[in-house]
């Protein structure tokens, strides 16, 4: 079992910042993919950034390709997702994601609200 705990998310300005935060306890190690979802009023959540192969690759949706940026820290067990030039149109709550082991799961944070908004 694996626990994620996001944290970051709120409310800012057209253009403006936020870093999303998430942690991760439990069978780590059984993790080969860990990234951020995010559902927007109204839509299908859909993947906004993530890690694969191993964590060893990222992938973005082409929305956020040049403003969003993930990374990850080992020893902390924690991936952060840093947001810039942000626009309205990435208001949503964002979710940590985390996959592995064999069969593989599927594990889900709580979410975090993002409100981009003058």
């Amino acid at each position: 079992q694996v626990h994620l705990v996001e944290s970051g998310g709120g409310l800012v300005q057209p253009g403006g910042s936020l870093r999303l935060v998430c942690v991760a306890s439990g069978n780590i190690f059984s993790i080969n993919a860990m990234g951020w979802y995010r559902r927007a009023p109204g839509k299908e959540r859909e993947l906004v950034a993530t890690f694969t192969r191993g964590l060893l690759s990222t992938n973005y949706v082409d929305s956020v390709k040049g403003r969003f940026t993930i990374s990850r820290d080992n020893s902390k067990n924690t991936v952060y997702l840093q947001m810039n030039s942000l626009k309205p149109e990435d208001t949503a709550v964002y979710y940590c994601h985390a996959a592995g082991g064999d069969p593989t799961l599927h594990y889900w944070g709580q979410g975090t609200q993002v409100t981009v908004s003058s």
